[in-house]
């Protein structure tokens, strides 16, 4: 049995570390996969076998690589895109912030770590991959996901293992991302049938497009906020 099932748990459960989850040392060879040290390129299988035969795979990309911070960033997240589009149905909702988002979260839109289990629960996602998220909101949305929903979650971290992922990848580079993508595309021509190419995933697919499309609001239409801005409260004020 692994050491970490997928959820839900419960509204409390215990930390991955807390029920003695320890990822590999950095450079090993290893990366954790449901609690238990695997050889890297057996985790790099299980990874694209997930990402291509669960429900509704999405991608969250975090602020580390939604916003242009130089040109590792910027190599980064071109390879992220090229991962991504490897995988059939892939979507992809940014995490561009960490501030909770009131009274509202638009959960086709945005991620957010505060609450996101309600944007996996609304746009019924089993399987979801996280790159550029600070490592702290990482493993706040990590252990809120595996609480409250049967997300399978996968992080790549370019630092440390994150133990209450399913799936971490931890020493994350270019390279690395590079072979993972290699490894999805291996997959896929073993001959196994990606999610989005079943009957299931197929109609599935249509109805969010469609969804999409009649829920797209147009430039033109869109409403400026025109209304004056309260000043907030003046700290020299009696």
């Amino acid at each position: 049995m692994p050491k970490l099932s997928v959820g839900p748990i419960g509204l409390l459960p215990p930390s991955a570390v807390a029920m003695g989850i320890l990822g590999p040392e950095s450079r090993s060879g290893y990366q954790l996969v449901e609690g238990e040290h695997v050889p890297e390129e057996k985790a790099f299988e299980i990874l694209a076998h997930k990402l291509l035969t669960l429900r509704n795979p999405t991608f969250f990309p975090g602020p580390l690589l939604l916003w242009g911070w130089d040109e590792e960033t910027r190599y980064r997240a071109k390879l992220s895109l090229d991962l991504a589009k490897e995988v059939p149905g892939m979507n992809i909702i940014p995490m561009p912030d960490y501030r909770p988002i009131y009274p509202k979260i638009d959960p086709e839109a945005v991620m957010n770590p505060c609450h996101p289990n309600l944007t996996i629960q609304h746009n019924k996602i089993h399987v979801c991959i996280l790159i550029g998220v600070h490592c702290h909101f990482a493993n706040i949305t990590l252990k809120m996901i595996r609480a409250n929903t049967n997300c399978y979650t996968i992080v790549l971290c370019p630092h440390d293992p994150h133990e209450d992922a399913l799936l971490s990848i931890r020493d994350m580079d270019g390279p690395q991302i590079i072979k993972i993508t290699e490894t999805i595309k291996k997959v896929k021509a073993s001959g196994i049938t990606p999610w989005a190419h079943t009957p299931e995933g197929k109609a599935e697919l249509e109805e969010i497009r469609a969804r999409k499309e009649k829920n797209k609001v147009r430039k033109e239409d869109a409403k400026i906020f025109m209304a004056d801005l309260e000043t907030g409260l003046d700290e020299n004020a009696e």
